[in-house]
């Protein structure tokens, strides 16, 4: 019987929403513009399947780009078929992959406890053992290849192989150190039996390819596939959406968007969409209706868009559902002197319109620049602020120690965790412990690391509060691998220490203790996530696999201004949005002007400008400035395109 909940949602659809929703079997490509409900069609299509077979085992696979996004069309999902969400897979690609890797990697050598490398450090620190390995071997191979780093994530993301690389380059010197440089990566990568994120993509390609038996498994437990954002798709995703359709496999739902390619850098392009309609066929329904921008904002959205060549055809133009809002919904502010006056004058103008309400407030700009000097003058009015960006390792010293254990214990000899939860734990307990002593002890009796350190606490200390927490490391850790139990038990450890910290000093915020009282708001918040959608009792492998793959950014504090980039803030809405450095060399890019006007760099500039635009669900406001960094500037071609300004 259909809940009250999915009823509701399914009338409030709209004609065309609900024939997209009502979708049975065959390939559907759902043209969807921005603010156009699209996750409500999504999530209501997957409902229906699930509400119209409750006697069947199937599955369905959702996938999409965002672990947020993923994250709330999952609840969606629950709350329209409470019950069915456990025949639902929705979730990134790269948690898909993950998922896939620790069933069946083992048949590619992948052991299923694997880490995830997603830093810049740790991935710069494999390349550089890496080339050193492969200068033992190869002549041409010299330090310089220690900057080939985003050469082998590009590889990677066109499904290119160690041994095919070779034969790619124009330079065929390069070339050659490459074919001696990539394997040796791959090679690094499996000795510390590590994944790095395009490897996750490349290597569940590899098994489906390789392993045919496995892809039409997954055909047959997942026979529908919906898939959102389809457009950020590069060539490796779209290789594995292939793999796992196969020939026969039509069920493919895809939600896309040409005019929101945004991430052309990571292999995005609208060839995608090229390749979907040749190679499937699908029917497509366009959903134009915009629910969330003023007409005024759409109109502008409508003027900037039409500009661009590579577009799907007889795409129809963005159609407003509500009224306008009146004067104001729009402003274009007089151009400033400089950057500087810029960012000081869209604070004054902030904090004189929308003070009490600062968290309703987002500023956007083309880079991290340009919201730095933003940051510093809404500050210097005394107003809260936050620039929003990933963040992938925890920072407070309790946090740092607790993952750091976990990872240990998953991770039985691993210096580089070893030396995080020895320096941790000193400073959380002042008890010290040498890493040196830990692993020559590890290496004379054959124990894991994580079991000597503890034996040695034992040995060293007395303290009852520092025995008490050492103890349930032991029995969770070491006898068991009852790591949610673990987890409580160190949470509640952290708050007493907390507590009489604060009690014995003068200083309440102990630096040690810096940054806790948000992290553990996000920790318990990860915690839930991974556990709806991995289950109630995950591996302690796959928590911190998908631990790994999630950002450890707190949400804002209330009323305060968030800065975002454009890429940022994709797939987001706030009800009044600034967008700063509409200057041509910064939106767009100097290096789109290179390209030239007709480029598909400067197209991608034009559909930041336009996502950035149609975030807005109440009042827009545009800024730019004659100098940037000393240098004079032109107003955007944009302004000019959206008919802000006239030549």
């Amino acid at each position: 019987m259909r809940t009250k909940e999915l009823m509701k949602a399914w009338e409030e659809l709209s004609p065309i929403q609900r024939q997209a929703a009502e979708w049975a079997d065959g390939p559907l490509l759902v043209l969807a513009g921005p603010g156009s409900g699209k996750t409500k069609v999504l999530t209501c299509r997957i409902a229906r399947l699930l509400e119209s077979t409750l006697d069947e085992n199937f599955r369905v696979l959702g996938l999409t780009f965002t672990n947020k996004a993923a994250d709330e069309m999952r609840s969606r999902v629950a709350n329209f078929v409470p019950g069915q969400e456990e025949r639902l897979f929705l979730g990134t690609f790269h948690s898909f992959c993950a998922d896939v890797l620790r069933l069946h990697g083992t048949h590619l050598g992948i052991n299923p406890n694997f880490h995830i490398y997603s830093q810049d450090a740790d991935l710069q620190a494999v390349l550089n053992n890496a080339v050193e390995e492969a200068k033992k071997i190869s002549d041409v191979v010299s330090d310089l290849d220690k900057k080939t780093l985003s050469v082998i994530q590009r590889l990677k993301a066109f499904l290119i192989l160690p041994e095919q690389c070779c034969e790619i380059f124009k330079n065929k010197e390069f070339g050659e150190r490459m074919a001696a440089v990539y394997p040796a990566y791959e090679a690094e990568l499996c000795k510390r039996n590590a994944l790095d994120f395009n490897s996750l993509i490349l290597k569940t390609y590899q098994l489906l390819t390789k392993f045919p038996v496995f892809a039409k498994r997954y055909r047959i437990v997942y026979p529908y596939i919906c898939i959102d954002e389809f457009q950020d798709a590069n060539q490796a995703q779209y290789g594995l959406i292939r793999a796992l359709a196969g020939d026969q496999h039509r069920n493919l739902f895809v939600v896309a968007d040409d005019d929101q390619i945004i991430y052309q850098w990571n292999g995005a392009s609208h060839e995608r969409l090229k390749e979907l309609l040749n190679d499937f066929s699908p029917m497509v329904i366009q959903l134009p209706m915009n629910y969330r921008c003023p007409p005024e904002i759409v109109e502008l959205a409508n003027n900037l868009i039409r500009h661009n060549f590579l577009r799907t055809a007889d795409k129809k133009p963005l159609e407003a559902f509500r009224h306008g809002l009146g004067k104001g919904t729009v402003r274009l502010l007089e151009c400033f002197p400089d950057v500087e006056a810029e960012a000081a004058e869209v604070a004054k103008d902030i904090k004189n319109l929308h003070s009490g309400h600062f968290g309703s407030v987002v500023v956007l700009g083309r880079n991290r620049k340009l919201l730095d000097g933003v940051d510093i003058a809404l500050r210097h009015e005394g107003l809260p602020a936050v620039i929003s960006q990933r963040k992938d390792e925890f920072e407070s010293t309790p946090f740092v120690w607790l993952h750091s254990t976990l990872r240990l214990a998953n991770d039985g000899q691993n210096r580089r965790y070893l030396e995080a939860v020895c320096g941790s734990f000193a400073q959380l307990t002042q008890v010290e412990i040498d890493v040196e002593d830990v692993i020559s002890q590890s290496q004379a009796l054959s124990m894991g690391y994580l079991q000597i350190w503890i034996r040695l606490l034992n040995q060293k200390t007395t303290e009852t509060f520092v025995k008490e927490i050492v103890n349930e490391t032991s029995r969770c850790l070491v006898r068991g691998r009852d790591f949610q139990a673990f987890s409580k038990s160190a949470l509640a450890w952290f708050t007493s220490l907390a507590q009489a910290q604060r009690q014995a000093e003068s200083d309440p915020y102990n630096e040690v203790f810096t940054r806790y009282d948000e992290e553990k708001l996000v920790w318990e918040e990860l915690m839930g996530e991974i556990k709806r959608n991995l289950g109630e009792e995950p591996t302690l492998e796959a928590f911190l696999q998908e631990l790994q793959m999630r950002s450890k950014e707190p949400p804002p504090k209330a009323n305060t201004v968030v800065l975002m980039t454009i890429h940022g803030a994709k797939g987001k809405e706030f009800d009044h949005v600034y967008l700063i450095g509409l200057v041509d060399d910064e939106l767009p890019s100097f290096q789109s002007k290179k390209k030239g006007d007709r480029s598909q760099e400067m197209e991608e500039e034009r559909r930041n400008c336009f996502v950035a635009i149609t975030r807005t669900i109440r009042t827009l406001t545009l800024s730019y400035g004659k100098k940037y960094r000393g240098w004079p500037k032109e107003p955007s071609r944009f302004l000019f395109e959206m008919g802000l300004l006239k030549r």
